[in-house]
């Protein structure tokens, strides 16, 4: 379980409002993270797409109270087993943008595929643009971020200059755009006018690999640096 805590800005030694960790599940080492309110110490995990005894006992670990499942998108390996951790644990599923219902329909399937665990849920509340999410006393912005999938969201909290952004942007990438229903223009588009005016400053965790910050990415990244995009 890695620690990825966002810096408090105000006073620089107080208890930070939000606590993040990533917890890497299923072969895919796709990365769930689990995200807490510090007031309340009541929190979410985004996208169990498996390995959930594991995540039970990180939560448990962490002394966390889950109020909620929140998925960024319909892809297997970020979603295959929420149904069943929603079940289990009595928990609502919120999100992603309904566009993935396509690929929220075919888990079992692609399930097999990937020899990961896949059931089809439909969440207790699809998400939409400008929407927004509570854990505890906290609340986290949706952003409709289409391309890699059609429903794609991202999660943010603006007081922690944090997000939650799935398989839309990763350090030194992107999110594939070769599946069905993928556009590799609405991804670029998304990036470059949903997320880059949130901040440079903005800390983020990828769906998979490690954290970086959009400044970062605006400088290095080959697809959509600030110099790839002037090209």
């Amino acid at each position: 379980m890695t620690d990825t805590t966002p810096q408090p800005v105000s006073p620089p030694k107080a208890e930070p409002p939000m606590r993040a960790a990533i917890l890497p599940v299923t072969p895919l080492q796709q990365n769930c993270s689990l995200l807490w309110c510090t007031q309340t110490m009541r929190g979410a995990l985004i996208d169990p797409g498996g390995d959930l005894d594991r995540l039970k006992e990180s939560v448990a670990k962490a002394g966390v109270t889950l109020e909620k499942i929140l998925i960024t998108h319909g892809h297997i390996d970020h979603c295959g087993e929420a149904a069943l951790l929603a079940q289990e644990l009595d928990l609502p599923i919120e999100g992603p943008q309904e566009a993935d219902r396509f690929w929220i329909s075919r888990l079992a399937d692609d399930g097999r595929k990937y020899g990961i665990a896949g059931t089809c849920f439909e969440p207790d509340r699809w998400l939409q643009d400008g929407d927004t999410v509570t854990l505890g006393a906290l609340t986290l912005d949706v952003i409709h971020c289409p391309g890699h999938t059609p429903g794609h969201v991202v999660f943010y909290h603006a007081p922690s200059q944090f997000a939650v952004v799935g398989d839309v942007l990763f350090k030194g990438s992107i999110g594939r755009t070769d599946f069905p229903m993928g556009n590799h223009q609405d991804l670029l588009d998304a990036i470059t006018r949903k997320l880059w005016p949130l901040g440079d400053d903005v800390t983020f965790i990828p769906g998979h690999g490690p954290v970086s910050t959009f400044g970062q990415e605006r400088r290095t990244n080959p697809f959509v640096g600030d110099a790839a995009m002037a090209g």
